[in-house]
């Protein structure tokens, strides 16, 4: 039987913690799908393709996971994909108290699906997809928090337009 568990965000953008979380579930489980949110909900900063597009060549040498879009609730989309697992990360006792409550109101709608809470690596454990929007922003440098394309599209998506 594969065990497929399915990781899902808004990836505005894919942060090298996001990426630590990744490769950790990906060692755990046959498949692993990165669910990148439609997010209707926020505003990003990138549009869906181009999230799915940056997040699949962050994890481009992960051989057993899979990008997919994803819209409505997570165990829906579990159901659909017949994932066993739901993976989250946490960073912080803040993290934790959120993810309870989602964990149990999951296991609620879909008890048969099981939630792995991860931690990440120590030294990626600050990063967040908000802050580096933020630093980035600010011409700030977020080269050790993202893959080297995300900093690029990060930078692209900051520059100055030129009025015409």
């Amino acid at each position: 039987m594969t065990r497929t568990a399915i990781y899902s965000g808004t990836f505005d953008p894919i942060t090298r913690g996001h990426e630590d979380v990744i490769a950790r579930a990906a060692g755990l489980f046959d498949t692993l799908i990165v669910g990148v949110a439609v997010a209707h909900h926020k505003k990003t900063l990138f549009d869906l393709q181009a999230r799915i597009a940056l997040t699949q060549t962050a994890l481009k040498s992960l051989g057993n996971v899979r990008v997919l879009p994803f819209d409505g609730l997570i165990v829906d989309f579990c159901a659909q994909h017949q994932a066993s697992a739901i993976v989250r990360g946490l960073r912080n006792l803040s993290d934790f108290d959120y993810e309870a409550q989602m964990v149990a109101m999951n296991r609620k709608l879909r008890p048969q699906v099981e939630t792995v809470l991860l931690l990440p690596d120590a030294g990626v454990q600050c990063i967040s997809s908000t802050l580096v929007r933020e630093i980035s922003k600010l011409g700030g440098d977020v080269s050790s928090m993202v893959s080297a394309h995300v900093a690029a599209a990060l930078e692209a998506a900051h520059r100055p337009k030129v009025q015409a």
